[in-house]
């Protein structure tokens, strides 16, 4: 008996370690939660979709929660940044202290992306800019949002099954670079490969 549960603990840790291990599964946990949260000015936001109940196609709210800290000035708060209907967003969330930015995928057929920047007091929209295929048949499957390290330059990053309007390049994936994000309204540079 000894000897079989010596068998299946080694089978387990084998198992474990094959699939990537404890720690580097909750290293993904957290870097799937880096997309979706982020911190401005002592703020803790987060990004969210949930469906409607009852529509068909159905209606998917995305919605930006600013959470209550002792660090946070303005207190809790929440704005419904988009209603996508159809299929389910991928929603992607970056912040620093020039403001908060959130990605969301729509459309029925021709998957799109909304990039906003809102203000983090009052949870307004300051900016609106979008991502769309060059045809109706193209679909854009993910948006994912980084500021990069001079703090000011925002990258959305995903893939796609057809061009995006404006892109150079080609290939299945996407970086689309908006410098000065929060201080500007400079188009971005599209780059597929």
């Amino acid at each position: 008996m000894h000897l079989i549960k010596s068998v299946v603990s080694l089978v387990a840790v084998v198992a474990v370690t094959a699939c990537g291990g404890v720690e580097q599964q909750g290293g993904l946990g957290t870097q799937e939660a880096a997309l979706v949260s982020g911190t401005s000015q002592g703020c803790l936001f987060k990004v969210s979709s949930a469906a409607r109940p009852g529509p068909v196609p159905p209606i998917f709210d995305v919605t930006v929660t600013r959470y209550a800290s002792s660090t946070c000035a303005w207190g809790a708060g929440s704005v419904l940044v988009g209603t996508p209907s159809a299929r389910q967003p991928t929603v992607s969330l970056a912040a620093n202290e020039l403001g908060v930015a959130v990605a969301y995928t729509y459309g029925k057929y021709a998957g799109s992306v909304s990039l906003k920047h809102l203000s983090p007091d009052t949870l307004t929209v300051v900016r609106t800019e979008g991502l769309g295929p060059t045809s109706p048949l193209g679909s854009i499957g993910s948006a994912d949002l980084v500021i990069e390290s001079d703090g000011t330059t925002l990258t959305v990053s995903g893939t796609k099954n057809w061009p995006i309007i404006g892109e150079t390049g080609s290939g299945d994936n996407y970086v689309a670079t908006y410098p000065d994000f929060f201080t500007s309204t400079t188009a971005p540079s599209i780059v597929a490969f």
